[in-house]
């Protein structure tokens, strides 16, 4: 076995950990290796069901609808899988070895020699919801900034970089950076991942009597990322020792809004109201009718400035000029739905766009030649504007009152 790999026994039971370098040719013959020479009663890998379906067939976007995408609260998460998606496009044409294809290795060749695997990691989804809910309105800015810039960047990785990466994989990498960006969600995003990806493999290969007679004893080999070596060795000796338990629903589940985040979203429109009200009171309806003014000006037309860098259909910009107030004043929308299903209506996604969308994310101008990625990029970017638009509204009509 190489430098980063282990083997662990546990209560009897031996678990071969190789730690591979994920975009290395390397690992992915140290993997076929290992496998054919233990022949394992289990091999796990570091992989969801969607990413495993992503690197093991094309993905399947025919049967994407963009516009139940938006109407279902679910735009950023697409905005973050194709972000994921461009940035594994981006590195197998660098490389010249697609990243995760170690893990796909590791998979067929256990179906080759008729031995059952397990897919160990976490829905890389929830990991990011789980993220997103711990995050506070500024971190949350900080997250989208640090996706999106990972998503436009058109530099070219220096050789130093190419490097460092054969020693992560694609999604460690990025998990990694947002932790160091972001330190308040580095526990969901790296230390939470190393106790699912352990508990998952010690159930699967038996660990604690679970599976006796349908495992051979003593025998598994675990797929995983380098960096995750020691964090889930750690996480085995405490499972085997008996002081955690292999039950991790915990981390399954998305963690329900607090009052105070629940009650952000209607900060800004009782603020604005409440400045109107003021003004009425002060001055009469010309003075609130002024500040109302005001507001809208700064609200829509930064939301219409949005989708005009999105180079949004000409309808599109004028239905976020008009829906960026009325998203305003009901916490539970935003102007992204509005924008981003006029935009998809307008411009509906072609068969082609489906089909090369995972290629187009990988550049600038691919997201915006993609009539997928230009709805999502309208739907967001509008919202920032939005966002943008109350933050500096607010200030100006409070001048009006005070003026």
């Amino acid at each position: 076995m190489n430098s980063n790999s282990m083997r662990i026994t546990l209560g009897g039971a031996g678990i071969d950990l190789i730690g591979t370098a994920h975009v290395s040719r390397e690992s992915i013959d140290e993997v076929a290796r290992v496998i054919r020479e233990e022949k394992p009663g289990v091999v796990c890998v570091e992989l969801d069901r969607g990413r495993y379906a992503s690197i093991s067939q094309k993905e399947n976007w025919e049967r994407l609808n963009v516009s139940n995408v938006f109407k279902e609260g679910k735009g950023f998460l697409l905005i973050a899988n194709l972000v994921l998606a461009g940035f594994q496009r981006r590195l197998g044409n660098e490389l010249g070895v697609n990243p995760g294809d170690e893990m796909k290795t590791a998979v067929e060749t256990a179906v080759e020699l008729g031995i059952p695997y397990s897919l160990c990691d976490r829905e890389v989804q929830i990991t990011l919801r789980r993220a997103w809910a711990r995050c506070g309105l500024w971190s949350k800015c900080k997250l989208l900034a640090s996706l999106f810039s990972s998503a436009f960047t058109t530099e070219k990785l220096s050789p130093e970089e190419i490097e460092n990466l054969k020693n992560r994989s694609e999604l460690d990498g990025m998990m990694s950076e947002l932790a160091g960006y972001l330190p308040g969600v580095k526990e969901t995003l790296i230390d939470e991942r190393d106790r699912y990806l352990a508990a998952k493999i010690w159930t699967a290969a038996g660990g604690g009597n679970e599976a006796a007679g349908t495992r051979q004893p003593g025998i598994a080999v675990a797929v995983v990322g380098a960096g995750h070596l020691q964090g889930i060795k750690t996480h085995l000796e405490k499972l085997a020792a008996g002081a955690e338990s292999p039950d991790v629903a915990d981390l399954d589940i998305i963690p329900k809004p607090g009052f105070f985040s629940r009650a952000a979203g209607w900060i800004i429109p009782v603020l604005i109201a409440a400045l109107v009200a003021a003004g009425f009171f002060r001055s009469g309806a010309n003075l609130s009718l002024a500040m109302l003014l005001r507001w809208i000006l700064w609200n829509g037309s930064l939301a219409a400035l949005g989708t005009i860098i999105a180079l949004g259909h000409p309808l599109s910009i004028i239905v976020s000029f008009l829906g960026a107030p009325i998203a305003t004043l009901n916490p539970f929308i935003g102007v992204g739905i509005f924008s981003g299903l006029t935009e998809a209506a307008v411009r509906k996604p072609r068969v082609s766009d489906t089909e090369t969308i995972s290629a187009d994310v990988a550049s600038l101008r691919g997201i915006y030649r993609n009539r997928i990625s230009r709805a999502l990029l309208v739907f967001f970017l509008s919202s920032l504007g939005g966002v943008i638009g109350n933050f500096i509204s607010i200030p100006a009509i409070a001048g009006l009152l005070a003026g």
